[in-house]
This record gives structure tokens, sequence and C-alpha cells, in this order.
């Protein structure tokens, strides 16, 4: 026989009301009486039936996370944070793939897809604001990545032009001077891509570097194969590069492999960032720096605008933009022993 609020009640001494409460985090409990019951739910081993609590209330306790590519690692990260983040208020959280494309976006915005969940939170690639308006869903939504149109939906998001302006002034600061950018997309509007190609050009017009055409190479995708090949594109220019910002951590990954097989050295010959601050970046040879967004934060602060929402919070659409920083390490400064 499991554990019942009653058997905690008469060990606690206490209402089964007041475990109750307690087991659901109510406030008007004192902190003695907070105390004795959570004292007695670990003695006797109790665990609170999540199931009933979220049917209760006319929910399933399931929020979905869609994202554009699961072996892209910085999804991966991410879907950990945010599944932790869940968790720890006792939700449940599907993953969805979308491959970026539109119609398994709209799908997953509309509900259609996932009936039963209680909200979403959406990292979306061909969606825009007239999308999201056009559906008119009931299902609480939050959007991570580039504004897809004001008002759409609650958003987390890092501010890609100072991010890309910040790797790039890192270079010119170690005095480079030719100064590549791997990843520009042919995308219209706010996409990631455009905003980091936006950040470098800035850059280098304060450092009053002229941007060469020739050293802006696009990639298909961000994987590690682009990242190579287009590194090789760079060294088969009369002038290569001194230094190189990469739009991802892949890219760059697949940059440095490229510049080791053709006998260079990183950084002496070539300096090189990349952006997200995967975990492969801290253990590459030489290890990766990187812009660092704050994963953490990002799902954390998702997690609780979504379950603001399903617990019915009516306000205007908000937008939050998470921290960054710039990690530096071997592939633009070389060992500390060096």
């Amino acid at each position: 026989m499991g554990v019942s609020l009653k058997d905690v009640a008469a060990l606690a001494g206490v209402s089964v009301k007041t475990v109750s409460n307690v087991v659901n985090d109510y406030t008007h409990v004192s902190e003695q009486t907070r105390a004795k019951v959570r004292q007695a739910i670990t003695e006797l081993g109790y665990q609170p039936n999540l199931t009933a609590r979220h049917l209760r209330y006319g929910r399933s306790g399931i929020i979905a996370l869609a994202l554009p590519e699961l072996d892209i690692p910085y999804f991966s990260e991410l879907a950990r944070s945010v599944i932790g983040c869940a968790e720890a208020q006792s939700w449940a959280v599907l993953i969805e793939q979308t491959e970026g494309v539109r119609e398994r976006e709209l799908l997953l915005a509309s509900g259609l897809r996932t009936r039963t969940v209680d909200g979403l939170i959406l990292s979306p690639l061909a969606l825009d604001g007239e999308d999201l308006a056009r559906l008119g869903t009931e299902m609480p939504v939050v959007l991570l990545g580039e504004r897809i149109g004001p008002g759409a939906a609650d958003h987390v998001v890092i501010d890609n032009i100072a991010a890309a302006r910040a790797a790039t002034e890192h270079l010119i600061g170690l005095g480079r001077r030719r100064i590549a950018a791997i990843g520009a997309r042919v995308v219209v509007g706010q996409d990631t891509s455009n905003l980091r190609l936006a950040g470098y050009a800035q850059a280098l017009a304060a450092a009053r570097i002229p941007l060469d055409p020739d050293l802006v190479v696009p990639v298909p995708s961000y994987h590690r194969p682009p990242g190579a090949e287009a590194m090789a594109a760079l060294l088969a220019l009369p002038e290569p590069p001194d230094a190189v910002f990469c739009f991802n951590d892949l890219l760059a990954l697949g940059a440095l492999r490229t510049l080791l097989a053709r006998g260079l050295r990183v950084p002496e010959d070539v300096a090189l960032v990349g952006v997200d601050d995967i975990e492969d970046g801290r253990f590459s040879t030489p290890t990766l720096t990187t812009i660092r967004p704050d994963k953490a934060q990002i799902a954390s602060v998702a997690v609780q605008m979504l379950l603001e929402r399903i617990n019915g919070a009516d306000m205007p659409a908000r937008e939050f933009q998470a921290d960054f920083t710039l990690e530096i390490r071997e592939s633009t400064v070389g060992r500390a022993s060096d």
C-alpha cells in the first residue's frame, strides 16, 4: 500500500489539508509546521500523485519543447536544461524536432500535433509573426531565438549582434586584420545568421577594417563538414585570413580540422572563435574560444514564462534578453604556458 496524505498528517500531527498545502507549496503555512510535514514526508517516503494533481486542474502536466535539430549540441544541451527546470516544478517535457520545416512548426504552434500538452516552448526557423497571428492558438507558447514579429508571444533571446561584435572585437584586439566569417545564410529578416553577420560587420567598421566579401563564406547548414569546406575555400584565397569568426561551434570545429590538416597552427597562424560553448569545444585541441549563451538562464526563464501563461497570466507578450559571455580559450590566445 502506498503512503497517503492521511498517513503523513497523522505522523506530523496536522490536518490532511495542511499536508496538501505543504505539498503544493502554498505560502500560508508556518515554517515550523512546514518543517514537521516535510520531516514526516521524508520518514514515510511519501510521493505525491502528480498526475492526479494536474488532472484536478484540467491539465496533462506535460509541456512540449520543439527544436530545429537535436543533433546540434547547443539544442541538446538546452533541452537538458529545460527538462531539469520543468522537472523541478513537477512538469514533464515532450521533445519535438522540427528540422526548420514550416509545416511542422505550424502544426506544433497550432496545438494540432501536441493536443496532450499544456504549452509549448518553440525555437522557430520558418514561422513569422503573421503565422502565429493567423493561428490564433489558445495554447500558451514561448518562443526562443530571433523575434518573428512584435507581440507574437513571450520570447527569450540573446543579443546576437552584440555577441558577434564581441567575438570579432576580441580578434581585432589580438592584432588580426584579415578576419573571415563562416556561417552566412541567404535568409530574409531577423535570422540569427544575419544578426551575427551584422555584429561582425559593425566590429570591423568600428576598427576601420574594410569588409572583404571574399572573407564571408555562406554555409548550407551549421554542422562540422560545411565548416571544414568553408575553411578550405578561405585557405585557397590569394590572401587567406589570419582569424575566423564561425557562427557556431560546430562550424568552428570543422574549420579547426581543416586548419590542422593543412599544417597550420591555431592560434599562431589563424585564430578561431565560435558561438554556443558546447562541451566538445572545451575538449578540442586547442580548446575553442567561444560566445557562451547562458543556456541555464534561457531554459529557466522560458519554463517560468510558459508556466505563468498556463496558470492564467494575462499580460502583453514579454521579451527577455538572456546573458552571454566571451569564453577565451586556446584557439585565440594559445596555452597559458606559451
